[in-house]
């Protein structure tokens, strides 16, 4: 979707979540002539940083649907995650 034309409309719809969009179009609207390409420019490489990654969870549901790894690399912080978990329940966090 890189060779896109991207419009106010496309940015809108490719960012998905309506809170999003909306943030969008409320940015885009407000914007004063002399940054609104600025303004353009920044949500259209969030929208398509959006799309690049539903794509890649697509490519990584495929391949595990076929019962193979996902494709790319992986770090696995599944210790960290658990002992960073730990430390913030002896804190008394829910």
């Amino acid at each position: 979707m890189s060779e896109q034309t991207w419009t106010i409309e496309s940015i809108r719809d490719a960012l998905g979540n309506p809170t999003l969009a909306q943030r969008f179009l409320s940015e885009i609207n407000r914007a004063p002539a002399h940054e609104l390409l600025a303004v353009f420019a920044k949500w259209q490489g969030i929208a398509q940083r959006t799309l690049d990654a539903v794509q890649r969870g697509r490519e990584i549901a495929a391949a595990e649907a076929r019962g193979e790894e996902p494709p790319g690399q992986w770090i696995d912080v599944t210790d960290r995650v658990l002992r960073d978990a730990e430390r913030i329940r002896s804190r008394g966090a829910a």
